[in-house]
């Protein structure tokens, strides 16, 4: 872990040393080094907690998403070059220097192996992110997005530090190899206090994530917020709570079997409602913010059916949901930076105009639309499979929530590629950094389709 925390942070001051017309593939390059260094990881032991030091540790879970969180790195500071091109230089540097912050504390949170560590960088996520949306977003909405993401976030806060200072109480440590050792795991108690106690511990995760009657910050801060704050968002925060509810599920076995109930209920019931919403959506990327709710959603369900298949289907969902948003969001992207409008109906007939970018539209959207032999596919086999084993009547739900899937993708796909272009429509053909930025995007989708064990419990 070490390896992989201390050169980011020593890239902190290169950012604000480095000669100005170097700074982007500087630091570009640098953090792609760091990406490849962290797949050095796969070669440890994942059958148990492999202690790399007394605070930080690695396993099956944290693996892929600390790759995860390095692999995006060198993709944001890529596809925020043009956006950042007209700020000053300092702006540039400062903006550079939290991206990099906020891949440190993903890669505390993921490795932490004790709770308090984790809750501290999970909260701390927070500050980098919220400085990225409401600085550098495109409109004055931006604020409105930030004091949502700010306050639905720290509502659950609270009460999850409120639940770690219990579970501190009770077991005499918060370490996460000494808790499944204590009598915690052995809690059946349907009391009101044991109940709050497990509602105070998950509260913050089904935010993060988010469960359906908590998702309205997620759209507005994807929206407004700038293409670097669109993948992060995408791509790693969102699947910090279905981490941290993979890590507090094993400790409150018997109370989750009994209390998730209404939250499958509600999570498979918003993946309709999500998916329903796309079909109706004008802006493109709250379509595909709408898209990621859908997805999380089934995770949501996935985790709480407390199976071995479904745990394994939803970090396999979480890593290959990652990379697809991130490059669906990449794409809405490069098209908004030469229309200047994220309409659906202005962005029309745009294989015509770029006849290369649309060969990435097509394989993201199929990867959306979780085809095979993608990962999104084999996630949703294990997910449904272990779903239909907890409830029959789960397979008409599911049914049609994958169905409402693959319709609005076709329909974002067809009205943004296959119309008649906009007699306004630009004529700047796409760049080198842009087909590499979603080549990057796409290798780590075909090595998962060659080996999906990596991703795999």
């Amino acid at each position: 872990m070490l390896k992989l925390i201390i050169p980011s942070i020593m890239m902190i001051p290169m950012t604000f040393l480095i000669k100005k017309k170097l700074l982007w593939t500087a630091t570009a390059s640098f953090s792609f080094l760091i990406a490849t260094l962290s797949t050095l990881m796969l070669n440890t032991n994942m059958t148990e907690h492999n202690l790399t030091n007394p605070i930080l540790s690695i396993d099956q879970f944290s693996c892929p998403l600390i790759m995860l969180s390095c692999w995006l790195l060198p993709l944001t500071i890529m596809a925020s070059q043009m956006h950042m091109k007209t700020e000053p230089i300092m702006r540039q540097k400062t903006m550079i220097s939290l991206l990099i912050l906020l891949q440190i504390l993903l890669c505390i949170t993921f490795g932490a192996s004790n709770l308090l560590t984790f809750y501290i960088a999970f909260e701390a996520t927070l500050i980098p992110t919220l400085l990225v949306i409401t600085r550098w977003g495109n409109q004055k909405e931006r604020l409105t997005a930030g004091l949502y993401f700010l306050f639905y976030t720290l509502s659950a806060s609270l009460p999850l530090l409120i639940a770690l200072i219990m579970v501190q109480t009770r077991c005499n440590s918060l370490s996460m190899h000494i808790i499944p050792l204590s009598n915690l795991t052995l809690l059946s108690n349907m009391s009101w206090s044991e109940t709050m106690w497990w509602v105070a511990c998950f509260l913050a995760f089904l935010i993060k994530m988010p469960l359906y009657i908590f998702h309205l910050w997620l759209p507005k801060a994807h929206v407004e917020a700038p293409i670097a704050g669109s993948m992060i968002l995408a791509a790693i925060l969102l699947k910090l709570g279905g981490y941290g509810m993979i890590r507090m599920s094993s400790l409150f076995v018997p109370l989750t079997k009994d209390l998730v109930i209404p939250f499958i209920v509600i999570a498979v019931w918003g993946m309709i409602v999500s998916s329903s919403i796309c079909l109706r959506q004008t802006d493109l990327k709250s379509m595909i913010a709408y898209s990621s709710i859908n997805h999380m959603n089934l995770v949501v369900a996935g985790i709480f059916s407390m199976t071995p298949w479904a745990w394994s289907g939803a970090l396999a969902m979480m890593i290959a949901h990652g990379l697809v948003s991130s490059g669906l969001f990449c794409l809405a992207n490069i098209t908004y930076e030469r229309t200047h409008t994220r309409s659906i109906f202005m962005n029309r007939g745009l294989k015509t105009l770029f006849p290369l970018m649309s060969f990435w539209w097509l394989m993201m959207t199929f990867a959306n639309m979780a085809l095979p032999p993608f990962p999104n596919f084999m996630a949703e086999i294990l997910i449904i499979t272990s779903m239909f084993n907890w409830s029959n009547w789960t397979i008409l739900l599911l049914g049609l929530s994958m169905t409402l899937t693959t319709l609005f993708s076709l329909n974002m796909l067809i009205m943004t590629q296959h119309e008649h272009p906009n007699k306004h429509a630009p004529i700047n053909p796409s760049t080198t950094r842009e087909h590499l930025l979603m080549l990057m995007h796409m290798a780590p989708i075909i090595l998962l389709i060659i080996n999906p064990s990596t991703i795999m419990i």
